[in-house]
This record gives C-alpha cells, sequence and structure tokens, in this order.
C-alpha cells in the first residue's frame, strides 16, 4: 500500500473491439480466481497509471494498448481500481508497425477474450463488474 493510503493503488483496462465487444480476461489468482474482468493489476512503484495500464495489459492480454480517459474508480477490498479506456495499438499506432500483438492469456490471466453483450450476460463475472461497467456507460455494445 502506499504510505498515507489504506488501499493497495490498481488500474483496469476498458477495451473494445471494432465490433464493440469487451476485453475481459478470467482471473487465474485470487481475488476472484476463476471469474471474469476487465485486465488490470497493480501500481508498482514509480509508475503513473497509465504506464501501469499498459504493462498489464501487454502482460495479461498480449495487446499493446495506449491508455486513455479515466472512466471511473472501485475499491474491492484494500484495492482501489482506476480504470481507463484504453485503445490499441496497431500499424499506424504509437508504438508503430507491430504494436499489436496476438491476444493471449498470460500473467495472472488464464483466459482472455473480447465479449459481445450476450456472452458478457453469462459469464461468471467478478462481483459488482456488470453494474459497475453498465453505471459507467461502457457495457459491451453488440
Amino acid at each position: 500500500m502506499t504510505e498515507g493510503s489504506r488501499h493497495v493503488p490498481c488500474v483496469g483496462g476498458i477495451l473494445f473491439d471494432a465490433d464493440g465487444k469487451l476485453l475481459l480476461i478470467q482471473r487465474g489468482n485470487e481475488p476472484g480466481r476463476g471469474l471474469w474482468s476487465v485486465p488490470g493489476g497493480r501500481v508498482e512503484s514509480g509508475e503513473d497509471d497509465h504506464t501501469a495500464l499498459t504493462r498489464e495489459m501487454f502482460e495479461e492480454t498480449g495487446l499493446a494498448v495506449s491508455a486513455g480517459p479515466w472512466v471511473g474508480s472501485v475499491e474491492r477490498g484494500p484495492y482501489r481500481i482506476a480504470d481507463y479506456l484504453c485503445t490499441l495499438d496497431g500499424p499506424d499506432g504509437p508504438d508503430g508497425p507491430g504494436g499489436a500483438t496476438s491476444l493471449r492469456a498470460g500473467d495472472d490471466a488464464t483466459d482472455a477474450r473480447f465479449v459481445d453483450a450476450a456472452a458478457f450476460a453469462e459469464l461468471p463475472l467478478v462481483d459488482g463488474l456488470a453494474e459497475t461497467l453498465d453505471g459507467w456507460g461502457v457495457l459491451p455494445r453488440s
């Protein structure tokens, strides 16, 4: 935890594909092992939120992204999670040619996929995810 704070700072990424499907990962570790959530994780010492988010998104999904605007924050136990919209780095993205790699589960994710609204409604999600994303207006659009 950061000095003067009772919460561990974390970030989460909200990324949509061209069809409006939302990127989710299945958590491989606690909290929420086996449940689905947006990718993300802890902000390491010396990182700002955007740097942490770019690192976590690549570690958990294999995708190179740019962090965009802040969408909202939630507190889950000892964690304070700031969620940001992301854009996929591609041939013309910030990382130049080949910025984005293939989607794959990595780090503490056991699966990663883009889901439409119907699949989102059927998946076992971490507590409060659907209600939070709905309140922020960032549910899958297809």
